[in-house]
């Protein structure tokens, strides 16, 4: 790491006497391939649940962020009329995969600047029907054109992680089995049932090593989080709030060579900002949801974290370490894999399952003792950098 980058690290970091800023309620809708329904219809659900799990007036609501891909212009003031909240200002985001943790970022940095005390983070996607087969990068990427589509791209990075450090095709599916058996505990996630190793080794190959079972499919929902300064904490919870230590935005820095496609930098960087900014290091996480669009990308995400070493991850979750009554449990939610990925809205579900997790709500899949999360995105590519966006949350009970 560059002394500059270490300067940038350190300014951010440095954030000593702003306000404290704590998720008081949280709320979403059901996961899944959902044609009927429109993005103010699942936004309208996924915030009205946030308001009443937060137990306030809406009307305390000073300012909303929503975090969106491809749902049109204005998507966020279409779904404030929805609950009655029009007139406020409201910011749409768009940031690939990281959108509803963007939105999440936006208002966690409203209540540090002391611009507001009580601010709602929305992500919400329909995408039934909007693609046929994989989301490919924009069309004038170069390297779209070559075929890189992100089923390629990770299918790569699963190769070359292969190569380096021994891991086999049925270590990298065993994270979709265990990604599945959680989101059969979820009564939120897409897929409702646990499926075996041979299963998934026996699903319809995409991109080798990759299988079917080992992709994240086309989900419609959204998610909401009632954000709070810690005066109107004071004011107005009525439930012990969740303290979000942390929010760290970053994005991929120029790559004029080849890349190091068994290791993700963006993900390791990003991860120093937000430990350093919640004054805590990965061997304080207990837990942690992961973007794991793909098997290998939450090898290679776990792995950037620091949370496991560099190749020792798939043999991780072969011993059972990552399940929810593991050493570290990973995605207890089902992830991206289980759960499903409506792109806007998984960076707010991310944080939606820390916090019922925190708070000893999660039911089948609580973990036992959870302290302290941690909730990591990463939303596409861009020629030339190493990828567009990459958001981490870090939460504390």
């Amino acid at each position: 790491m560059s002394d500059q980058e270490q300067f940038v690290m350190a300014e951010q970091a440095d954030r000593g006497g702003a306000p404290a800023v704590y998720v008081v309620g949280v709320g979403m809708t059901q996961f899944g391939k959902q044609p009927d329904r429109t993005p103010e219809d699942l936004g309208r659900e996924a915030v009205w649940a946030a308001l009443q799990d937060a137990a306030i007036d809406p009307r305390k609501i000073e300012a909303a962020y929503c975090g969106h891909v491809y749902q049109g212009m204005a998507v966020g003031q279409r779904v404030m009329a929805q609950v009655g909240l029009a007139g406020i200002p409201v910011t749409n985001v768009e940031n690939v995969c990281s959108s509803g943790a963007t939105a999440i970022h936006g208002g966690y940095l409203a209540i540090r600047a002391g611009e507001c005390d009580v601010v709602l983070a929305l992500g919400v996607e329909c995408l039934t029907g909007r693609f046929r087969g994989a989301l490919a990068p924009e069309e004038g990427d170069f390297e779209a054109l070559q075929g890189m589509t992100m089923p390629s791209i990770y299918a790569m990075r699963a190769r070359r992680h292969m190569e380096t450090y021994g891991t086999t095709a049925e270590q990298l599916a065993r994270v979709s089995v265990k990604n599945k058996r959680n989101a059969s505990l979820n009564p939120y996630a897409q897929f409702k049932k646990a499926v075996t190793l041979e299963e998934v080794m026996a699903s319809r190959p995409i991109a080798e090593p990759l299988k079917l079972m080992e992709c994240s499919p086309v989900s419609d929902g959204a998610a909401a989080v009632v954000l709070m300064s810690e005066r109107a904490v004071r004011a107005l919870a009525a439930r012990k709030p969740t303290r979000l230590a942390a929010v760290a935005l970053l994005s991929g820095t120029y790559e004029p060579g080849l890349t190091d496609m068994a290791f993700e930098p963006l993900t390791w960087r990003t991860a120093q900002v937000a430990y350093a900014r919640a004054g805590v290091g990965p061997e304080d996480i207990g837990f942690a949801e992961v973007h794991d669009c793909f098997s290998s990308a939450e090898v290679l995400r776990v792995e950037g974290l620091g949370l496991v070493p560099r190749g020792e991850y798939p043999r991780f979750v072969e011993a059972g370490h990552a399940d929810i009554g593991g050493k570290l449990p990973i995605n207890p939610s089902g992830g991206l894999l289980g759960k499903g990925h409506p792109l806007g809205a998984t960076g707010v579900a991310q944080v939606v399952e820390l916090v019922r997790q925190l708070r000893g709500e999660a039911g089948p899949r609580q973990i036992d003792g959870a302290k302290a999360g941690l909730a990591h995105c990463r939303g596409g590519k861009a020629a030339g950098i190493e990828g567009a966006a990459c958001t981490i949350a870090i939460l504390t009970a």
